[in-house]
């Protein structure tokens, strides 16, 4: 079992955080779609969950699928910023109940986005509010569900002329998979 003392100590005493000239905003390339997530990690004292969001079906991009909260960098801003603004929007969680940790390294989608996936801890009891136009549910995973092995899977498909590694991790009736699988698994590789 993990608390947030430890996952704080293995998050920010791992090497590979971000420095902090990357809290500024990310120059928009007219390619690749700069885009922010947050790894909500749920603090309940003794134990940790990960909050995931499950989109909407109505939405054009990866309609129904399990995602972090998160969406498109705004003109000027910064990845954390966006982060905090998509999560408010998404979930209605304020950027004040919200301990920003640091930064994985950025992953980039086949879809042409290029994600900064920040971590963060909230309180147990924060409120959660979906945003009906954008999350048709949010649930949690026990972190020591994903610090197993047995549940963390992983592929290599030919893609586009190249061999792509594909995460998934099957949670009771939910498929977490894709870009954020990935960086889930980014984040176990990071607190092991």
């Amino acid at each position: 079992m993990m608390l947030a003392a430890q996952f704080k100590n293995r998050f920010l005493l791992q090497p590979g955080l971000p420095p902090q000239s990357e809290l500024l905003p990310i120059e928009q390339a007219t390619h690749v779609k700069q885009s922010a997530v947050l790894v909500p990690i749920i603090d309940y004292g003794d134990r940790l969950s990960v909050l995931f969001t499950q989109r909407c079906w109505h939405l054009t991009h990866h309609p129904g699928q399990i995602s972090f909260p998160g969406g498109k960098l705004e003109h000027a801003e910064t990845p954390a910023a966006a982060a905090l603004r998509e999560t408010e929007e998404e979930i209605g969680v304020t950027a004040n109940r919200i301990q920003l940790l640091g930064q994985l390294g950025s992953h980039h989608t086949l879809t042409g986005f290029q994600i900064s996936p920040w971590v963060g801890l909230l309180p147990a009891g924060t409120p959660i509010i979906a945003d009906p136009a954008e999350v048709s549910a949010v649930f949690e995973v026990p972190l020591t569900f994903f610090l197993d092995p047995r549940n963390c899977h992983e592929l290599w498909l030919p893609l586009r002329g190249q061999a792509r590694q594909l995460h998934f991790m099957p949670f009771e009736n939910k498929l977490i998979w894709g870009a954020t699988a990935a960086i889930m698994a980014q984040l176990l590789q990071h607190i092991r």
